[in-house]
């Protein structure tokens, strides 16, 4: 199933490990490694609590995405957030992320694929980020299930350049759905 649903609201990378990154014009997506000149782009894991478990596991985390109305809830409990300061790579608008089933591919502008691995925990640097924060990073749903709103992570199927205002195109994966897991 293809569906023109949302765009790019921005764009973010940063080379070394610290929680936010800074906003660019664009950022360039290389195919199974990341985004060019990100701490975290690698074939190999590279969030550093991960390599300490197991440097040889696979990079399943290599672009971090958030979706921009998360911003906006934010706001209205007192947050001011912008793009980049939760350590994401490409902020979205109009894409419901976090609800979004594993395997999900995401085209992005003329040719990068993304396809969604799993949820991004939500950690105490958040809390760091803004006192009270964390706490408003999970919810529960009707059903009493946690909901973790910090956003997806995906790995690069095709690479390429990514920029503000840029479609994007979801691709959902065939039937059963498989919900999407923390990774």
């Amino acid at each position: 199933m293809h569906e023109m649903i949302g765009k790019v609201f921005s764009v973010s990378k940063k080379g070394t490990h610290e929680f936010s990154k800074e906003i660019q014009e664009k950022i360039e997506l290389i195919t199974m490694h990341g985004v060019e000149g990100d701490a975290h782009a690698g074939k190999y894991v590279k969030h550093r609590s991960r390599v300490k478990k197991d440097p040889t596991q696979l990079n399943i985390r290599q672009v971090h995405l958030i979706a921009s109305e998360l911003f906006e809830e934010l706001y209205q409990y007192g947050y001011s957030v912008k793009p980049g300061d939760l350590g994401e790579n490409i902020t979205t608008k109009g894409i419901d992320l976090i609800n979004l089933p594993k395997y999900t591919q995401l085209k992005i502008g003329a040719s990068v694929v993304l396809e969604v691995t799993g949820l991004r925990n939500p950690c105490r640097q958040i809390e760091d980020f803004g006192s009270g924060l964390l706490k408003k990073m999970i919810s529960k749903d009707a059903q009493g299930n946690l909901v973790r709103k910090t956003g997806i992570m995906t790995i690069v199927k095709f690479g390429g350049f990514v920029s503000v205002s840029d479609n994007i195109e979801v691709c959902l994966p065939r039937k059963p759905f498989v919900n999407l897991d923390i990774v």
